[in-house]
């Protein structure tokens, strides 16, 4: 001990100062976190989940990286279809790292990265389509459009889940056009309804007539039923009945008077 001075909490210090830069170097990772851990700049693997430690004092460092799915938001682009029609399009893109050392070590930021592919891979699969094929097949342009970024960032680790076109804006001008083709569409297919309609009930009248013509007690049947269906009704229509005999004498009478004149005829061009 030196006179004047008691040196004797010292060691206790320094054990103290030990310890706190021992116990500086634990982490914990959650369950869905993973650290890829640098010992002076050279890459030493990934700790985690749970409690590790790290060598203090900034031999080893680490860069934390999420295991979640991340959605990013593609924004609004404007760009030209095949069929040169100008169209704005958005879409959400859904993906997760697989593997955390290459996403850190192969690029600067995964994240900006992944978009920028999304945006110019959208882009381009638009310009390659006509703007029927992108309304009427969107899932297939979002597949093509996945395996496409996916393709992309494989290198990175990266694996690109899904990806959904949101929505597709259209020109005033061009969705007046496509507002009158499908009220065109909807008439001829009306139409085509109502001739269907009319082919079928003249055929089922044609049948009926001949089944009449072929039994006449049936045509008796059916008029009195009409008689009783107009008497249901509660009108005061005057129905006169005429036997169907007086029917039959007129037609017989008629087939009769043509046969005459034909026969007159033929005796004047003999004279």
């Amino acid at each position: 001990m030196i006179e004047g001075f008691d040196l004797s909490w010292w060691p206790w210090a320094l054990l103290a100062l030990v310890a706190a830069i021992l116990l500086s170097g634990l982490r914990i990772a959650r369950e869905y976190e993973r650290a890829v851990v640098f010992r002076l700049g050279r890459l030493m693997g990934l700790r985690g989940p749970g409690l590790y430690w790290l060598i203090p004092l900034g031999i080893e460092t680490q860069r934390v990286i999420d295991l979640r799915t991340n959605t990013v938001d593609v924004e609004r682009q404007e760009t030209i279809t095949k069929d040169s029609v100008t169209i704005k399009v958005n879409a959400v893109l859904w993906f997760r790292i697989m593997d955390p050392i290459k996403s850190v070590v192969e690029v600067a930021n995964y994240y900006a990265a992944t978009y920028q592919i999304a945006l110019t891979s959208m882009r381009n699969i638009i310009g390659q389509h006509d703007l029927d094929e992108i309304l009427r097949e969107r899932d297939k342009i979002s597949a093509i459009l996945q395996q496409v970024v996916d393709k992309a960032t494989d290198p990175w680790g990266i694996k690109v889940e899904m990806v959904e076109m949101k929505d597709v804006e259209l020109p005033a001008g061009m969705q007046r056009a496509m507002a009158q083709e499908a009220q065109a569409m909807r008439e001829k297919r009306a139409r085509l309804i109502k001739a269907d309609a009319e082919f079928e009930a003249s055929q089922k009248l044609g049948e009926a007539s001949a089944l009449l013509a072929a039994n006449p007690m049936s045509l008796e049947l059916r008029r009195m039923q009409m008689i009783t269906e107009v008497g249901a009704e509660q009108n005061t229509t005057t129905i006169i009945m005429m036997p169907s005999e007086f029917v039959n004498l007129a037609g017989t009478l008629a087939k009769k008077f043509q046969q005459q004149a034909a026969e007159d005829e033929s005796e004047d061009e003999s004279e």
